[in-house]
């Protein structure tokens, strides 16, 4: 009884406590979070117009809305699969670029010999501290038919494009210049989505490809402040060591180095893979999708689906695609740099390899 007492006095209102002070957290994330992803599920379902709540004011359409834009012909499932075809080339050239910038500069940037490490560390990372807004608006200025940078190319005596008003296709362009001028018949067929071959591969337009120079100049700089972070938690002794045994700079970088960075490397292509698929503040400041819905994306589609078309339940079915694309990239990057040493399949390697060991001093024993 002693005991019980005691044990009652010291840990038996900790938990109570305990919920007392997480209680109005849970109560605004739940408010403020939890509530309204369920509610624009059950939007997603439905036919509402956007007046009043949804619960009372519309009606249950099952997967009606998400059918519109992956399965029925229409204008709404081509701009869909535009948005997605645009997204896919922005993620496929941001994500790597700006990992590789970033990982180039925080190596840079960590060396001792470097004299005013802190002037470029902070060079480096203002434009991810920078309004998004207002670097946009510079880059739009930049890139007009008159601006700076075509002035650049033209004491280079090379005529720039219209940047912003120009929608072909990169890789439609590069086909242009060997002779391809036209789709081929196989790739004039039907594609996912209700666009052709021959639109899924014509490549970022010149118009997107200053957006993705804009991303990977404000992105840089924060996932460097990363990846220095965690090259400044490796020890001297391990470059050390990598030095006795023979590495040059190369070796240790690639064999070394990176390795080490592998959980920082995935944090990274993670939140450049989440952030490069939410793209919307540049789309809505650059044209809204225009030049030729080029530079349409799922995210600013939802929002123009919803706040002017006023088709609520179509917004919310883009929205929740969108979700299910980025968990579903984010699960398969996490299983391409899964650790290997460790785990199931690494315990079935070392047996495999312990088996044909025997049997290799077996043969030689014979």
């Amino acid at each position: 009884m002693g005991k019980t007492s005691v044990g009652k006095g010291i840990r038996g209102s900790e938990g109570r406590y305990g919920w007392t002070f997480i209680a109005p957290a849970i109560l605004i994330i739940g408010v403020f979070l939890v509530v309204p992803i369920f509610l624009a599920l059950y939007v997603s379902f439905s036919n509402w117009n956007g007046l009043g709540s949804p619960i009372g004011n519309s009606s249950l359409v099952g997967g009606d809305n998400y059918a519109k834009v992956l399965v029925d012909s229409g204008l709404a499932q081509r701009d869909f699969g535009t948005s997605i075809r645009n997204n896919f080339y922005y993620v496929l050239l941001v994500v790597p670029l700006q990992t590789a910038l970033a990982l180039f500069l925080a190596v840079q940037v960590n060396r001792r010999v470097l004299r005013g490490r802190g002037f470029f560390r902070t060079a480096f990372y203002f434009p991810s501290v920078t309004s998004s807004v207002a670097i946009t608006t510079i880059f739009i200025f930049l890139f007009t038919a008159s601006g700076a940078v075509n002035t650049l190319l033209g004491w280079l005596g090379i005529n720039g494009p219209n940047w912003f008003a120009d929608p072909s296709g990169i890789i439609h362009n590069l086909l242009k210049g060997v002779g391809v001028t036209s789709a081929p018949p196989l790739f004039n067929e039907g594609g996912p989505l209700g666009l052709t071959w021959w639109d899924w591969v014509s490549g970022p337009s010149v118009a997107m490809c200053v957006l993705i120079i804009l991303a990977v100049f404000t992105t840089s700089g924060t996932f460097m402040l990363l990846f220095l972070a965690a090259l400044q938690n490796i020890g001297a002794e391990i470059d050390e060591a990598a030095e006795m045994d023979g590495a040059g700079p190369m070796r240790k970088f690639f064999s070394v180095t990176l390795p080490m960075l592998k959980p920082t490397l995935f944090t990274v292509l993670t939140l450049g893979l989440i952030g490069t698929w939410q793209v919307f503040d540049q789309i809505y400041l650059t044209g809204k999708g225009a030049p030729g819905k080029t530079l349409l994306t799922p995210a600013f589609l939802a929002y123009d689906t919803s706040f002017k078309g006023l088709n609520w339940g179509e917004g919310a079915a883009i929205s929740f695609i969108l979700f299910l694309i980025i968990v579903a990239l984010t699960l398969l990057q996490r299983y391409i740099l899964r650790d290997r040493d460790t785990g199931r399949g690494a315990i079935r390697r070392a047996q495999k390899a312990d088996r044909e060991l025997h049997e290799e001093a077996a043969r030689a024993a014979r």
